[in-house]
């Protein structure tokens, strides 16, 4: 159902408001953004000893931070305000001692996210910084004890008690908002609207594949391809949920697309599992009991991204919730099938598929109960070729054609 004109007018007003006050907001940013520059990260090590494991972020100026512990899997979370962290992590990422792995990124604009995976139950015995002294730069020290689950229980109990005070009484600590989307191709208000999710970004970066290449990178690229192309083509706009390396909720990315009004909503990700000659891409939609063990498996680790990124927030997610609900509008999930049974046509023609191509799943992006959505796994990362093609511009650029054939079929039979 297309909203009623008074409410197109009412939705046109605001978003020229919201522009204008974005216009004015950003050339007042220009001056402070120019007098303060993120702090950068100069490098970061590990420190294994009897007693305790250290790690250490150097950094080119002090920061402030915050710290607090999650179980299953054992994690201690640590946020600061934005910062560049271009050089690399040399072997902190692989582990040592207690801790088993670390992952970092944008968490929300203004927010930059470190997540040490460790091992065991492990406290935080000492968190501090030391200034500039004797030729060595700003440091971030964090030393690890191990502790006993009850221990690590108690002190995440607590530590999510103080981050929660903090969040209610900071405003620039509260969500993202979803209107980060990013629209293109505005030719009008008569072509539909196509909304592009690039899976995972900023501290999630979803599966790392052959030469140690992240999900997130290769998703953000197809997704700024597809848009492009179907830019190009001048019969679509687009919508970009992200466009560029940020963490998104699950449930935010859905909001973004239902807000804006989208008519299609493509998720794009690529997978990674533990046979290495596995490759070949698939299609999913909606299904409330995935089509075989693989698509459980794979939808369940997708949904728990929120969870692995940082904080679970699934206890209040009253949009999923709704979702979960609505589930029994069946005409969107006949015309998801529908937009995936045109993909798998048109991607079969230019890529490699599995045999089993179109899939069924409970992936949280494909929840919308009024917007027929699709999920693309391109390939698999554990594979060398499907990795080397997916770093492939002509390779992206293929499957975009192909998705744009698929598209251009669907709406031939669901008008607009």
């Amino acid at each position: 159902m297309r909203p009623a004109p008074w409410v197109t007018v009412y939705r046109k007003l605001t978003r020229f408001a919201i522009s204008l006050f974005l216009l004015l907001f950003s050339a007042q940013m220009v001056t402070s953004t120019a007098n303060a520059q993120a702090a950068k990260v100069l490098g970061a090590r590990l420190g294994v000893y009897p007693d305790y494991t250290r790690f250490v972020i150097d950094l080119d100026r002090d920061v402030d931070f915050t710290y607090f512990l999650l179980p299953d899997p054992y994690r201690i979370i640590i946020d600061m305000p934005e910062i560049d962290w271009s050089a690399p992590p040399g072997k902190v990422t692989s582990g040592g001692g207690l801790i088993s792995g670390l992952r970092y990124g944008l968490f929300k604009p203004g927010t930059f996210r470190v997540v040490l995976d460790v091992a065991e139950p492990s406290l935080v015995s000492k968190i501090f910084a030391l200034p500039a002294s004797g030729g060595k730069p700003n440091r971030l020290v964090v030393d690890l004890k191990p502790a006993k689950r009850q221990a690590f229980l108690d002190a995440s109990r607590d530590s999510m008690a103080a981050y929660s005070a903090r969040s209610r009484n900071d405003t620039s600590a509260t969500e993202q908002s979803v209107d980060v989307g990013v629209k293109s191709g505005r030719g009008g208000e008569e072509k539909p609207l196509i909304a592009i999710d690039a899976g995972h970004g900023g501290v999630d970066p979803g599966a790392i594949g052959v030469g140690n290449v992240y999900e997130k990178d290769l998703t953000l690229a197809a997704a700024r391809q597809l848009a492009d192309t179907l830019t190009a083509s001048g019969r679509y706009r687009v919508l970009l949920t992200r466009d560029k390396d940020v963490f998104l909720k699950l449930r935010q990315r859905v909001e973004i697309a239902r807000k804006n009004g989208a008519d299609l909503f493509i998720s794009l990700h690529a997978d990674s599992i533990a046979n290495p000659k596995h490759r070949g891409g698939s299609v999913y939609t909606l299904s409330e009991n995935a089509s075989d063990k693989e698509a459980a498996a794979l939808a369940s680790k997708e949904n728990k991204a929120d969870v692995i990124a940082g904080i679970d927030l699934s206890d209040e997610n009253s949009l999923v919730q709704s979702i979960l609900i609505d589930l029994a509008q069946r005409e969107t999930m006949n015309l998801s099938a529908t937009l995936a049974a045109n993909m798998v046509s048109q991607l079969s023609q230019s890529i490699e598929l599995q045999r089993r191509t179109h899939r069924f799943a409970g992936f949280a992006v494909l929840k919308a109960p009024d917007i027929p959505s699709a999920l693309f796994e391109m390939g698999y990362l554990s594979n060398a070729t499907d990795t080397k093609l997916l770093q492939s511009p002509a390779h992206r650029k293929k499957i975009a054609e192909a998705v744009l054939r698929a598209i251009d079929i669907y709406f031939e039979k669901h008008k607009f």
